[in-house]
């Protein structure tokens, strides 16, 4: 059973693979130039998908995470910091930020956009220092604010998202876009550098009030200025932009779907949309597998449920080791008292950690320890390490969310 998760997860990852899939998208050469500008934890591979694909010649600059690079010819691979942004990340948005502007009519601006981008692509606005903008980003990391919240603070704290990247550019863009958000909406992927924005300064102000995250005096000020608004939904700017979303977690959810049903499971897919703290989601879905084992309904088992999107872990006081996806299998092993299930991230990083996600058994409550003291201080991680049932990747450069597949029998 532990195969058939794990495969139906690598199946979900392969969706979404860069090169596999961005060939077909890749747009005509334009008479001039094209400069390329990637972002994101599939900034790599999507860059050594577009040499090896493209038409014509390219330039470019690719920023990614630390150990996500890849060997390229044409495009720079650039490595920095996630999910806090870091100086590397600056000092590469500011070229990229420069060269795009350097960039003519009969030029065309190649955007390759994916999660993560939000903290690789940063370039804090000029009133606003790196160090202010890390401030920020950790509070709101720990406050358990969505991931679009997130993005609607960081836009109105940047030089280069919010369509501010796409407005500083005089060449067409086509951005093609890895969706790692709920909704698949570009205006949110890696904070929509070339997306028109429809949130304000004042709500930004208002997501750093509802989750009590205090900003450094600067970034107060900014924000009640409020001068500079990103550019919005009808601007001109956006009508010599595309922005093309090539792959999403609803696709690798089919793809998960097509393993268990060649091997003789049911699948059924719940979205791609499931967000909260990812201990409550559990309870619900909780409640799903024992309706299945105790009454056969709404499905007879065999079954697997599949679901995507991005939940919450809200730190409050000291915490433990894990992220998301170990700690709604964890409880998710608490309510159940134990059933076959994978909950990993289809970047191959569960948080902050060295590891996907993990795997419950059935039997995992009962060779594990502590499992309730272990999920109120968030340590997931060491539930599941010293199970050895940790999944384990390493980078796949790619992002589409997270994977969870039940497995009721």
């Amino acid at each position: 059973m532990r195969g058939l998760l794990e495969e139906s997860f690598r199946a979900a990852v392969a969706a979404a693979d860069p090169l596999k899939i961005l060939a077909p998208h890749l747009p005509a050469p334009p008479p001039g130039r094209t400069f390329v500008a990637a972002a994101g934890k599939a900034a790599a591979s999507m860059a050594l998908a577009a040499e090896k694909s493209y038409r014509g010649d390219l330039e470019g600059i690719a920023i990614t995470r630390y150990g996500h690079a890849l060997p390229t010819r044409k495009i720079r691979v650039i490595e920095a910091g996630h999910p806090v942004p870091d100086e590397a990340g600056e000092a590469a948005a500011r070229e990229i930020l420069e060269k795009t502007k350097q960039l003519q009519a009969d030029d065309l601006l190649l955007a390759l956009l994916s999660g993560g981008g939000s903290s690789l692509l940063s370039l804090p606005a000029p009133d606003i220092s790196m160090e202010e903008l890390k401030t920020v980003t950790r509070g709101l990391l720990r406050s358990g604010a969505a991931i679009q919240e997130m993005n609607t603070v960081r836009k109105h704290l940047s030089a280069i998202h919010g369509g501010r990247l796409a407005a500083a550019c005089k060449a067409p863009v086509v951005a093609l876009i890895i969706s790692d958000v709920t909704g698949d909406d570009p205006t949110h992927i890696a904070s929509g550098p070339c997306a028109p924005d429809p949130t304000t300064y004042t709500d930004a102000l208002e997501i750093l009030a509802r989750y009590g995250v205090s900003p450094p005096r600067a970034v107060k000020l900014r924000l009640e200025k409020g001068a500079d608004e990103t550019p919005k939904p009808g601007d001109p700017v956006f009508v010599r932009v595309e922005n093309r979303v090539i792959a999403t977690a609803h696709r690798s959810l089919e793809a998960a779907a097509a393993v268990f049903r060649a091997n003789g499971v049911e699948p059924v897919i719940f979205g791609d949309t499931l967000t909260g703290e990812a201990c409550e989601v559990a309870k619900v879905f909780a409640s799903v597998v024992n309706e299945i084992r105790k009454h056969g309904r709404p499905w007879n088992p065999p079954v697997a449920l599949i679901s995507g999107g991005e939940c919450t872990v809200t730190i409050r006081g000291e915490a433990g080791r894990g992220g998301r996806c170990c700690e709604f299998l964890l409880s998710l092993g608490i309510e159940t008292g134990g059933v076959w299930a994978i909950a990993a991230d289809t970047d191959g990083i569960d948080g902050s950690e060295d590891n996907a996600g993990a795997v419950l058994s059935p039997d995992s409550m009962k060779r594990g320890r502590d499992a309730k003291a272990l999920l109120a201080k968030h340590d997931s991680y060491g539930f599941f390490g010293a199970l050895g049932d940790l999944v384990t990747t390493g980078p796949t450069r790619t992002n589409v969310n997270d994977y969870r597949a039940i497995l009721v029998t």
